[in-house]
């Protein structure tokens, strides 16, 4: 049996990777690359995390998957967004954001022998899967390394998530992850 190709997998949560590993793990080699410096505060960072290493310790479909942890730096992600804090949900602010967790992950992947980068950030219908993989592309080009093109919310990716986290019992987190957001949509939600 040919052997897989080795794919490191970004990764923002549990919820979103469940579908994403469930159809990837069947053709690649899969390895989970949980880089989330945009998560706010640390507590939650910390939950999502554990949620993480749950999923890949209790799904099936997570049997050979492996996983890449790196530290916590929020500071990290304030240097990188400093001056956008009041952008919209969607706007520059995020696409700093993808473009500092993919970029972190193109770099792991080229020093550690990847074949391809990806990740689960296609499966939320909050993503603008274009922009995405537009970065993706570009740091492809930049670190010699394949992006694997992807829009995992189509063909019903994003309620197969769904589905999955009520399966294992996942936390649900209901934003992002970055504080800008959570304040965004509180604020809204008092008005």
């Amino acid at each position: 049996m040919p052997m897989k190709p080795k794919l490191l997998l970004h990764s923002c949560c549990a919820v979103c990777s469940s579908h994403v590993i469930s159809v990837l793990a069947e053709d690649y080699e899969v390895t989970v690359f949980y880089y989330n410096p945009n998560i706010w505060p640390e507590e939650e960072y910390l939950h999502r995390k554990q949620e993480q290493i749950r999923l890949l310790k209790e799904a099936d479909f997570c049997r050979n998957v492996s996983y890449v942890d790196l530290d916590y730096d929020h500071n990290e992600y304030l240097k990188a967004i400093s001056g956008l804090e009041n952008e919209k949900e969607g706007g520059k602010r995020c696409e700093i954001c993808f473009r500092q967790r993919l970029e972190k992950t193109a770099l792991y992947a080229k020093e550690h022998g990847f074949s391809f980068f990806c990740t689960t950030l296609t499966v939320s219908p909050h993503k603008n899967s274009s922009v995405i993989n537009s970065i993706g592309e570009e740091l492809s080009q930049s670190y010699g390394i394949s992006w694997l093109h992807s829009d995992f919310k189509k063909k019903d990716g994003y309620l197969h998530s769904v589905r999955l986290a009520k399966q294992y019992d996942l936390y649900r987190q209901d934003f992002c992850g970055c504080e800008f957001a959570w304040r965004g949509k509180n604020s809204t939600a008092q008005n």
